[in-house]
């Protein structure tokens, strides 16, 4: 049996611990916690993450959440000098974008899959849709700019910089990148590797079999 344990539904957050492993090919156990009482919520759970979210980690006794904490420990950990980038200069870009991706558009795209796509008709807000896609505007094209002379973040090969970006906005492979054409490009290339590919099939499984309140939760529970 596998020494790591990836809590989560495909669903969640989850999808970038599941992608970094099946990037990195590295055996693991996925246990396909939900979110809320039933699941990220219990005292069993709570023990391994105190906060009630996902996902978290498990490896050989060691315990870590925060999804993108987690897939930058797994790359260090399995593929230095390759997924993860060995120089300080190209690890602190890899920094750079991953907390800018949290910072700048994580919350907009998570706005815009809900408001656009993933909530019952009846409840999505047209004005919390419109102003998703006003907050991202502006980041959106600060990548697409970072991408004019490279096809990836931190030069010519796919990195876990790549990865973490591209997996916070995964759910904008959706959207009309018209606009963004560097970007819509790099994020199909980032999104068709076959360990995406197995990691959004994941995703939409759980995605098709989430009841709407699941989804409403998801809103409630980060105001979204």
């Amino acid at each position: 049996m596998s020494g790591l344990r990836i809590y989560g539904i495909a669903r969640t957050r989850a999808f970038r611990a599941l992608w970094v492993a099946m990037e990195l090919g590295i055996d693991y156990e996925h246990i396909p916690l939900e979110i809320g009482s039933a699941g990220a919520r219990t005292a069993e759970f709570l023990a391994v993450n105190p906060n009630g979210r996902l996902p978290a980690i498990d490896d050989d006794g060691f315990v870590l959440w925060e999804s993108l904490a987690i897939t930058l420990y797994l790359a260090k950990k399995h593929s230095l000098g390759r997924l993860y980038p060995a120089t300080p200069q190209a690890e602190a870009k890899t920094w750079q974008w991953t907390l800018w991706a949290l910072n700048e558009v994580d919350r907009g795209v998570n706005i815009w899959s809900l408001h656009a796509i993933r909530l019952p008709p009846e409840d999505r807000d047209p004005a919390k849709l419109a102003e998703a896609l006003k907050v991202i505007e502006r980041p959106f094209k600060v990548l697409d700019e970072a991408l004019v002379e490279q096809p990836y973040l931190i030069g010519d090969g796919f990195t876990v910089a790549d990865l973490n970006v591209a997996a916070v906005i995964s759910r904008a492979i959706e959207m009309d990148l018209s606009a963004t054409p560097r970007l819509g490009d790099w994020l199909r290339r980032c999104l068709e590797r076959p360990a995406a590919l197995e990691a959004r099939r994941l995703r939409q499984l759980s995605d098709e079999a989430s009841p709407p309140d699941s989804i409403r939760l998801i809103a409630r529970i980060n105001r979204l």
